[in-house]
Parts: C-alpha cells; sequence; structure tokens
C-alpha cells in the first residue's frame, strides 16, 4: 500500500504551495529550491509507515504520533478557542455536538456556557485530566455543558430520544449518537487515542471493542458503528484545518485517520 497524495486537503495546499511560487526568477538570477509541498510534507510525516497494513501498521503509526507537545488542562481553554474557531465569526467556537457557534469567552461551568468535552471519556482508562490523554487536544472539543453533561462517559451507538441543545443527537442508558455533520470526527478522535495510547506513558492501553457499557475499563466501543460513520463523514475542511492546527502552533502530532481515513480499514 503506498501514501496517497490526492486525499482533498492535501491536494488543495499543494495547489496553494503551487501559486505562491514565482512564475519566472528574475533575469540573471539563479531560481532557488521550492520549499516542500504540503502534500510531500505529510507523506514524509507518514514515510515509516508506508507499505504496512493492520497491526503493523497501528504500530508504525503509534511511534509516529507518540512524539508529542503536551497541553496542560487548563491551557485546553485557550488552545480551543484556536482550534475549533467558527470560519464564519473568529469570535466564536462551535460545538461539537450541538453544532452551535457561541462566543469564546463563554467558556466555564454554567448551564449554558460551553465546557472541555472529553471524546474519549476520562473515565475509560480512569486518566482523568492528567497531562497526556487528559489533555490530549486531538479528542477534547468545545461542548455545552448541559449536553456534555448528557453524555457523560457512555460509549457510541445508534438510537436513543433527542438531546435536548444538540439537535441531531440522540442518547439512551447506555450510549450517544452524535449529529451527523461529526459522526466521522468521532470516530477518528477515539481511533486516535487508540493507537496513541498503548500502555506506555505511564497510562492505560486504550483499545476499542464492539461494546457499551465499558465502564471504567480503558475501552470504548461500537468500533462496528464508529467504523460506519468514518465511512459516512468523511474529513472535511474544518476537521482538516483542526489537524493542522494541532499539529503546527500545539501538540506537532497528526491524527492519522484525518490524513488517511482508509487506515481504519486496515486496521480495525
Amino acid at each position: 500500500m503506498r501514501i496517497s497524495r490526492l486525499t482533498p486537503w492535501a491536494a488543495c495546499l499543494a495547489a496553494a504551495a503551487l501559486f505562491a511560487v514565482p512564475a519566472a526568477a528574475s533575469a540573471g538570477q539563479q531560481r532557488t529550491a521550492e520549499p516542500q509541498s504540503a502534500a510531500a510534507a505529510v507523506d514524509s510525516y507518514y514515510a515509516p509507515a508506508e507499505g504496512k497494513t493492520g497491526a503493523a501498521l497501528k504500530a508504525a503509526l503509534h511511534d509516529i504520533i507518540k512524539t508529542q507537545s503536551k497541553v496542560s488542562y487548563d491551557g485546553v481553554w485557550n488552545a480551543l478557542k484556536v482550534t475549533d474557531q467558527d470560519p464564519a465569526n473568529p469570535d466564536n467556537v462551535i460545538l461539537v455536538y450541538s453544532g452551535r457557534s457561541q462566543s469564546k469567552s463563554t467558556n466555564g461551568g454554567g448551564a449554558n456556557d460551553w465546557n472541555r468535552e472529553h471524546v474519549w471519556a476520562k473515565s475509560h482508562g480512569d486518566f482523568g485530566t492528567a497531562t497526556g490523554p487528559g489533555t490530549d487536544l486531538h479528542h477534547l472539543r468545545p461542548e455545552d455543558v448541559t449536553v456534555n453533561s448528557t453524555r457523560g462517559n457512555k460509549d457510541f451507538d445508534k438510537g436513543g430520544s433527542p438531546v435536548s441543545e444538540a439537535p441531531g443527537s440522540f442518547t439512551d442508558a447506555d450510549s450517544f449518537e452524535p449529529r451527523d455533520a461529526v459522526k466521522g470526527d468521532v470516530a477518528r478522535m477515539l481511533l486516535y487515542m487508540a493507537v496513541r495510547y498503548d500502555g506506555g506513558d505511564g497510562f492505560a492501553d486504550l483499545e476499542m471493542n464492539d461494546k457499551v457499557n465499558n465502564g471504567s475499563a480503558p475501552a470504548l466501543g461500537r468500533i462496528s458503528v464508529l467504523k460506519q460513520w468514518n465511512q459516512m463523514d468523511p474529513p472535511d475542511a474544518f476537521e482538516q484545518r483542526r489537524n493542522q492546527v494541532i499539529f503546527d502552533t500545539y501538540q506537532h502530532n497528526r491524527n492519522p485517520f484525518i490524513d488517511h481515513p482508509e487506515w481504519v480499514a486496515s486496521i480495525w
């Protein structure tokens, strides 16, 4: 399996890089070397994973993405104001399950504030808010306080009753279903966590399974449903930008399943 450079995100950035290159060098001057294209830079990042599948691919990706800078739990507040900024209103963030655009300044613990949602519930592996999985921006998103409480530490599955303040989301006693526009986002965040945290760093080995009611076990499900969501909701511009901002500005590692969603089926 050769790593493709034709993902929409990479193609767009590569095109932008080409437009940034002068059409011709000035007379009598040597043309300088062009900067590495965005697509080539992403390929280079994943080079150790090229040609691998299954468990070997998962292991290779773990070795790549485990090299990262870490953010404090307090630092997550300001980071989310950048990573999840509303493209149409720079004063707001987009809430992940609600889809609502809300002022960045309304973060906190009040009923209509937004707070820090751990998409991989922190009780699944008992890592709390410790620097590491508890502060990893690749699975932390802004969400309405009430909706965050409704989701709690439930696994992800289909069905249930509508969630107030989160149109298109559903919940029952043991699972949560996010709105269609972020179903793939949720799947890829969880799969990132299962690859990034494998029992090293002093934290539990996080794994996917096909169950709900995982409780405090370092596991989340249902993987069969998450695989479907990864296919039905491919990475969009918001998710791709978010991945790039985390890489460039904060953690300096990437979510491989945003860059290569096809790797989900190869590993699981």
